[in-house]
């Protein structure tokens, strides 16, 4: 086949597949030109998902009314211009097509005024045409209006979600671009109800309001301030406790530059720094800003700009995972381990009580040591896992080789308790350290699992109920699933 050049409009449509996913992505592109265009509010106005309508307003600088047919044409930009220029990208974005990108698959109206000056607006069909500017009323900023997006390309459109799906993805756009830039004011609604409503945060004590506002109330609550410098990097913000772990990385808010990016060299340096304090399968949550010189890092490796490449990267690695490892070390014992837990585990009790416990542990134990008592539960469970070393036979059949003439429990025999919270036992393999509430939690786990396989689940209603604050996302998925809460004996 021969070679043919690309018609301009079918060049916008397929660099529209870059950078225009879905709704979400448009306003993304929309939201960071008003940041760029030094915008103190934005007002974002969405309908059907934004798949009908998208509505960006904001009151930043504006454009010249001799740029505004510039400013929708592929390979324009008032961000750069010089190559050296890509080499330090201050600004959130360069790509000169996205306008255009987004054009190609919309019906879009632009409309700016620059202060003192008449407003001028111009508009696109997803077309290849000439753009004709015409006098418009607006005040000073810059107004985008995208509708029916991917309207002349149905095959995009089908790959759409559902209209609750694509909203959420719009909020969550919203909140990262909202704490990457306090300072700016955010209102969004959708077909005129509003959603979120972002002040601008000047000091700290609003900063913090609008992360509380984001992240949720209890995230603040446990949550760690950190502000830690070196050379020419920079990291601040603030990581939740090990106790407020996740079950998915929903809560996890990394920014460079004030560009949100999910980059797995620092995905990496934060699991590092919290693998000694998490179980497996639990994520972190945070809110964390790095800061260092725009030339150290390439924020030009992904169309969407999702991803950036850190020039010396063993560097950043070091310094976010040094950060983070050394203020979580620092985190004193009661806060990492579960309130209510330790509570539990470190309450003194006299020496009578203590031995009225009557573990299933024998040792020597000398006075300087703390002997902390299990609760009746745990104390239950640990009876169907150990057996106490006292009972000789057992501990005789074990060390000679012939545990099968005796039953040896699933865990062996104790042979001590450290520190109030682990047990050390010995079975036919070796020695075997075990946290006893994890234990005693993973047994109940099984009995559940057991009773969910079989009759079901018994609930017990609770005298007074317990209210959760949840996201409106956790909100939808609850009622999504009550049915299956039910099963459980959860009842919403």
């Amino acid at each position: 086949m021969s070679i043919l050049k690309l018609p301009p409009r079918l060049a916008n449509q397929i660099a529209a597949g870059e950078v225009v996913e879905r709704p979400a992505s448009v306003l993304k592109e929309l939201m960071e030109n008003s940041i760029d265009g030094g915008a103190r509010n934005i007002w974002v106005d969405i309908e059907a998902g934004g798949v009908k309508r998208i509505l960006v307003r904001d009151d930043g600088a504006g454009i010249e009314a001799s740029d505004i047919p510039l400013a929708l044409e592929r390979h324009a930009t008032s961000k750069i211009k010089t190559v050296d220029d890509l080499e330090t990208v201050a600004s959130l974005g360069f790509r000169g097509e996205a306008l255009a990108s987004i054009a190609s698959v919309s019906r879009l109206t632009l409309t700016s005024a620059v202060m003192g000056k008449d407003a001028w607006m111009a508009e696109t069909e997803g077309v290849d045409m000439a753009v004709e500017v015409n006098a418009a009323s607006h005040p000073t900023g810059t107004s985008v209006e995208v509708r029916e997006l991917f309207f002349n390309t149905p095959a995009r459109r089908k790959f759409l979600k559902t209209e609750k799906t694509e909203i959420t993805r719009i909020d969550e756009v919203v909140k990262r671009i909202g704490l990457s830039h306090p300072q700016i004011g955010i209102k969004l609604s959708q077909a005129g109800r509003i959603r979120l409503n972002m002040m601008p945060a000047q000091t700290s004590v609003e900063v913090e309001k609008r992360v509380a506002d984001v992240c949720g109330p209890a995230f603040m609550e446990q949550a760690l301030p950190i502000d830690r410098q070196s050379d020419e990097l920079r990291l601040h913000g603030w990581v939740g406790l090990p106790t407020f772990s996740r079950s998915q990385a929903d809560l996890q808010y990394f920014f460079v530059n004030g560009r949100p990016v999910r980059d797995k060299l620092v995905a990496h340096a934060v699991r590092r720094a919290y693998q000694d304090v998490l179980f497996h399968g639990r994520h972190p949550a945070f809110v964390l800003f790095l800061e260092l010189d725009p030339a150290q890092v390439d924020v030009n490796v992904h169309p969407t700009k999702h991803e950036v490449r850190f020039r010396e990267s063993r560097e950043v690695h070091s310094f976010i995972f040094g950060s983070l490892h050394h203020l979580i070390a620092q985190t004193s014992a009661g806060k990492v381990a579960a309130p209510a837990l330790m509570q539990e585990l470190r309450t003194p009790q006299p020496e009578s009580e203590q031995q009225q416990n009557n573990l299933p542990l024998s040792y020597t134990r000398r006075e300087t040591e703390s002997v902390t008592p299990f609760s009746d539960a745990v104390r239950e469970s640990s009876q169907t896992l150990f057996r106490p070393v006292s009972e000789m036979q057992g501990m005789e059949a074990l060390e000679s080789g012939s545990s099968e003439q005796v039953q040896v429990p699933p865990l062996g025999f104790a042979l001590a308790q450290l520190k109030g919270i682990y047990i050390l036992a010995e079975n036919a393999e070796g020695l075997i350290l075990v946290d006893m509430h994890a234990a005693h939690e993973r047994v109940v786990y099984e009995k559940m699992k057991q009773a969910w396989q079989g009759q079901g689940l018994a609930a017990q209603p609770l005298l007074v109920p317990e209210s959760l604050a949840v996201s409106e996302r956790e909100a939808d998925t609850a009622e999504q699933y009550i049915d299956i809460f039910s099963q459980l004996g959860i009842y919403l």
